[in-house]
């Protein structure tokens, strides 16, 4: 057996044609992971598993619920489950003495706040560049997002949810000349773009993820009073009708850590374990400039102590630079079809440390539902040898729990009622709209300064005309200037003048009011 047997996480086991037990060391589990398998082969088991085994070490765990089976983890397996004779027989075979049934500590999360706690960010902490892959960007707009962010920070707006981003991004347009000179060219083209996919998203629940009070990390290290580190499951069933808003929040979520974390070094366990489902979503029709990110949050949040396991059906979905620093491997069965499939296969075959005992690729190929071929890290980083597996069965319950004992789950958690109710202070949408009404005041003001001057002037020739003298240059001239500086009186501020120049006329204040109260009415 690998050493430290009794410290470590009991993976599975062996048997009769199978290999030594399979141990993953505490002390190497932020060096993360790997599970990957076909559909139906049983990676939702050794996720769950594995998540079992942390929080009974202390470590808090993060993990999303893609099918929403794994809220099991709160609730004891029972010996009334079907599977409870099969269960007892795999622990006797792969030698699994310490076996027996118990719940986990969890925490529920759900961005739109359904199964789950909210979870919210706001739109300044998600930040141009990952708010652009969710967006699918160009270039170009990119840049115009980048230049609002620029802007509400040297202006001081805050940006906390999506009417404040689309308020900024109308007040860029009006600017844009401006801007243009100082940051660079700003298409209303851009803009509008950018305002169409917001609206989309808008559509797919965001409104719902941006804003406050806002997600505090130290929630998700939150450990029960035995010491059992709390699992965060976040509901992503319905969240996986929108990938984009998946994969971008679990990315937010990673750079949130890595950016929050101090440095720890090599920890006997890690601080924080987190298990990204359905990883290929990530990567999938990714910018280079985005892969880059996730393999260097990989690469240095391990020393922040945190482990991040990737779980997809084909390694290969996972970009080579990424997959060279995932140490710890579950390899559930692959189906070869194909020509693509067979080349996928020995791929994942070869990413393995040889075993002259074991044909890796037919092993692969063959092995059933909750087998494995595993590598784990062993004493000094060393990848192990290639094992074929029987991965343990869970001590949680199997499947899915009641609505009513989520519920109650729910109002007995440490986070109860703190993120439950959606705040909106002032920020960048309050800010424009009262720089707005303030322009819309000035320029009536001087709109009725025109009219009352132009009928001064009227009434001044009528009565020249009537006592038979004429209008001369002269005496005309004050009156136009007096209108003049009306006019230039009547600007503020640099947001003012903006806002007045298109506020001049009833027509500008009727375009403004359409734009301040049509786009925003639903808020």
């Amino acid at each position: 057996m690998p050493d430290q047997v009794e410290n470590g996480i009991f993976v599975g086991g062996g048997g009769r044609d199978y290999g030594e037990a399979q141990v993953l060391r505490p002390d190497y589990a932020n060096r993360h992971g790997l599970i990957a398998g076909a559909t139906g082969t049983g990676k939702t088991v050794t996720l769950q598993i594995l998540a079992e085994s942390f929080s009974a070490l202390g470590v808090p765990v993060v993990l999303s619920d893609v099918k929403g089976d794994l809220s099991g983890l709160a609730q004891s397996g029972s010996p009334d489950f079907k599977l409870h004779q099969p269960f007892m027989d795999r622990a006797a075979t792969i030698n699994f003495t310490d076996y027996a049934y118990r719940a986990f500590p969890v925490t529920f999360w759900d961005l739109f706040g359904e199964q789950g706690h909210p979870v919210r960010t706001t739109v300044a902490e998600m930040g141009p560049l990952l708010l652009s892959r969710l967006l699918e960007l160009s270039e170009a707009q990119e840049g115009v997002m980048n230049i609002a962010f620029r802007v509400a920070d040297e202006e001081g707006m805050a940006l906390l949810d999506l009417k404040d981003l689309q308020a900024l991004l109308v007040w860029v347009g009006q600017n844009r000349k401006t801007l243009s000179l100082r940051y660079g060219n700003v298409s209303t083209a851009s803009i509008g773009a950018i305002q169409r996919r917001l609206l989309v998203l808008e559509g797919q629940g965001a409104t719902q993820f941006f804003g406050e009070p806002a997600l505090e990390l130290d929630d998700l290290f939150l450990k029960d009073e035995s010491g059992a580190g709390r699992i965060n499951i976040i509901a992503a069933d319905k969240l996986m009708q929108s990938p984009r808003l998946y994969a971008t929040f679990l990315l937010w979520l990673l750079s949130e850590l890595f950016e929050t974390l101090p440095e720890v070094g090599d920890p006997d366990k890690p601080k924080l374990v987190f298990f990204f489902d359905e990883a290929h979503l990530l990567f999938e029709d990714a910018p280079k400039a985005l892969v880059d990110k996730v393999e260097q949050v990989a690469r240095l949040i391990r020393s922040k102590g945190v482990g991040v396991y990737f779980i997809t059906q084909n390694p290969a979905d996972v970009p080579e630079d990424i997959l060279g620093q995932l140490g710890n491997r579950v390899q559930h069965a692959l189906r070869a079809f194909t020509a693509k499939d067979r080349r996928a296969l020995k791929q994942a075959a070869e990413n393995y440390r040889e075993n002259p005992d074991l044909d890796i690729e037919d092993a692969i190929r063959e092995v059933g539902v909750g087998e494995a071929v595993t590598s784990l890290l062993e004493r000094k980083g060393i990848p192990g040898i290639a094992q074929r597996t029987l991965i343990r069965p869970p001590s949680s319950q199997l499947g899915p729990i009641e609505p009513a004992t989520r519920a109650a789950l729910m109002g007995a958690s440490p986070v109860a009622g703190k993120y439950d109710t959606l705040q909106d202070r002032e920020s960048a949408f309050e800010i424009l709209q009262k720089r707005a009404a303030e322009a819309a005041k000035e320029a009536e003001q001087a709109e009725e300064a025109e009219e009352k001057a132009e009928a001064a002037e009227r009434e001044y020739r009528a009565g020249r005309r009537y006592s038979g003298g004429g209008v001369s240059r002269s005496s005309s001239r004050p009156v136009r200037q007096r209108r003049s500086s009306s006019r230039s009186d009547s600007i503020g501020t640099t947001f003012a003048k903006s806002f007045a120049r298109q506020l001049g006329t009833r027509t500008g204040r009727a375009v403004v009011r359409g734009v301040l109260g049509g786009l925003f009415r639903g808020r």
